[in-house]
């Protein structure tokens, strides 16, 4: 029997609940590459403290180690990748770096993930002590990575232009989303009770309110399109940098949420008329596969990666008031086409599908070393 290459996986930045959608991108990822018909990578994870306790379902598919030192600090991470990860890294075959960044004197050969460059599209976003950070460190990580695991076509089109990186480098790791989410849903009447949501038709848009999420787009299209009264713009997810904009709102077909249970955001979904996506920057877009899943129609823009994730899926439109007026009565006219369209576009989007990438990831980098 061949051995199994060792793989050790950098997740020392992966502070739970403090790093948005990359956190699930990655466990997930974790838990599809098990699932591949010839299991070959068992990897040790390198968490952050509390990281195995929020997702235990590690521990199934990965032998996990934490470190002594807490990681919500960047320079005290920084150095115990320095120190202690270093320490874990000597004997092993390969490195994945998770969160876009890498070591100076990091371990070779290394797969480093990159989920993003918003830093670059929206530098107005980010403290300037941020934008230093990540202008400095990201583009030497990604060229003296052996390859460049990315969540989209979009992204990785964008690390090739940035940073000079040879293309035949650059992997497409897509998000994996299981099809089980359906099966945490609370019921409808139980929710509209709850959040006082009335008997008519609701729109859900799951986004925390930073200001590229765009939330300002669709309290206009209720002043001025969407006018029924029955209607509810259900948001739900964390505060950002633009929740005065959303606060600011008077009208009362808005409901503001904020984080709610997942078996709600899911039970939400499930029930929406739309789920409306009108972000103007995506490395993924996760929440669109989640829809889809979950039998929402999706309405989304036509910014970066947005397009490649719904495909013919969803209507996808620009971020134009004229081009959305009428889209909520067309995802009524073709509901049962665009539900059925969703769930087969996020069959290519599960777990197994994201880990089976991934291992073909490690294989390449291994393959160039």
């Amino acid at each position: 029997m061949t051995e199994r290459p060792s793989v050790l996986v950098n997740m020392l930045w992966c502070v739970p609940g403090g790093v948005g959608g990359s956190e699930e991108y990655l466990v997930r990822q974790l838990l599809g590459l098990a699932e591949q018909a010839a299991p070959v990578w068992r990897p040790t994870v390198a968490a952050a403290r509390g990281l195995l306790a929020a997702h235990p379902e590690l521990a199934d598919v990965a032998d996990v180690v934490e470190p002594e030192f807490e990681s919500h600090g960047r320079v005290r991470r920084i150095l115990g990748e320095a120190t202690w990860l270093r320490r874990h890294t000597g004997d092993v075959a390969l490195v994945h770096h998770g969160g876009g960044t890498a070591p100076v004197r990091a371990h070779r050969p290394y797969v480093l993930t990159i989920h993003d460059l918003q830093f670059r599209t929206y530098p107005e976003y980010f403290s300037r002590v941020k934008r230093a950070y990540l202008g400095a460190v990201i583009p030497p990580s990604a060229r003296r990575a052996t390859v460049v695991a990315v969540p989209s076509e979009y992204v990785r089109r964008s690390v090739v232009e940035a940073y000079g990186v040879d293309a035949d480098r650059v992997m497409v790791v897509p998000h994996g989303i299981e099809p089980a989410v359906a099966g945490e849903v609370t019921p409808e009447a139980e929710l509209r009770a709850r959040y006082a949501l009335g008997d008519g038709p609701i729109v859900v848009y799951p986004a925390v309110t930073h200001p590229h999420k765009h939330h300002e787009f669709l309290l206009r299209m209720m002043r001025d399109h969407w006018r029924d009264p029955d209607l509810r713009l259900v948001l739900t997810g964390g505060q950002g940098m633009a929740e005065h904009v959303v606060s600011a709102c008077t009208d009362p077909r808005v409901c503001r949420l904020g984080r709610v249970p997942a078996a709600d955001r899911n039970g939400l979904l499930a029930m929406a008329a739309a789920m409306v996506f009108p972000s103007r920057y995506e490395g993924f877009g996760a929440p669109l596969i989640e829809a889809m899943t979950l039998g929402a129609p999706v309405v989304c823009s036509d910014a970066t990666c947005m397009p490649q994730i719904v495909g013919d899926a969803g209507l996808v439109r620009p971020l134009e008031p004229e081009a959305w007026a009428g889209v909520l009565d067309e995802v009524v006219a073709r509901r049962d086409g665009l539900v059925a369209a969703g769930h087969r576009r996020a069959l290519d989007f599960t777990s197994k599908a994201s880990g089976a990438a991934l291992a073909a990831a490690y294989a390449r980098a291994l393959q160039l070393s």
